[in-house]
């Protein structure tokens, strides 16, 4: 059953009334706090004004960065709090898309210097470890205190709004980064169907660009290409070219 995000809205609208709010708009919440959830839920809901999506492109959305609370729009498809036994499903669904792109490799990785992290996210998520692996390539060399021009920070790139949004206190703790990190494109993955250049495309430009290309396909993606930025057109080959690096 899907729950209308409006309705849900004004349910939590209701239940914050009740609680005391003594910080100042536009500090940044505690994570798991419901400080200016209120502002977040605009943001789910495109009421809000411009926000800052995961590596720095700015999207008229919400005065706060909602792409990490992509779990709220996904309805009962993905539980934010579930732990890596109650994923088994949400990773099953997103490993047989991956099975139809050829990209799921076999297991076996090039190693690098947070092999333990990327395995227990790969296998919280559904998400090959050589995908996180060229991703983090890509986003920071696996440099874990590296910060953009944009102020996306750490080993996945996390924009302060996302990070908050994905419960992160500290996005340069690799452990915190890598996890939230996956767990976002494992989200992207699931919102446009396994596609890998669809999700790769909404994890650099942010998914909201992507969907406005009403397209349902790699290759729908590719043949609009040039409506993304450049810097998304490049991202997505990077990504790939470092992927063909990791896989064994």
């Amino acid at each position: 059953m899907q729950i209308d995000p409006r309705g849900s809205r004004q349910l939590l609208e209701l239940q914050l009334s009740n609680v005391n709010n003594n910080q100042t708009n536009g500090s940044a919440p505690d994570a798991g706090s419901t400080v200016d959830f209120a502002n977040m839920m605009d943001g789910l809901l495109g009421t809000g004004s411009n926000a800052t999506n995961m590596n720095g492109s700015t999207e008229t959305v919400s005065k706060r960065s909602s792409d990490g609370l992509l779990w709220l729009q996904l309805g009962s498809t993905y539980n934010p709090d579930m732990n890596t036994a109650g994923s088994s499903s949400v990773s099953n669904n997103i490993v047989e898309s991956l099975s139809d792109t050829g990209i799921v490799d076999s297991g076996a990785s090039v190693p690098t210097d947070f092999e333990s992290l990327i395995a227990e996210a790969s296998a919280k998520y559904g998400v090959p470890e050589s995908l996180i692996k060229a991703v983090i390539d890509t986003e920071s060399n696996f440099n874990p205190n590296v910060v953009s021009s944009a102020g996306a920070k750490g080993l996945m790139q996390l924009m302060d709004g996302t990070a908050a949004g994905l419960g992160v206190s500290n996005s340069f703790d690799p452990a915190q980064n890598i996890d939230a990190g996956t767990k976002y494109l494992s989200l992207q993955l699931q919102r446009f169907g396994g596609e890998v250049k669809m999700a790769l495309a909404a994890y650099n430009a942010g998914p909201g660009r992507v969907s406005r290309l009403g397209v349902s396909s790699d290759s729908e993606l590719m043949s609009v290409l040039n409506r993304l930025p450049s810097e998304t057109q490049n991202y997505i080959s990077k990504v790939e070219k470092a992927q063909s690096k990791y896989v064994i």
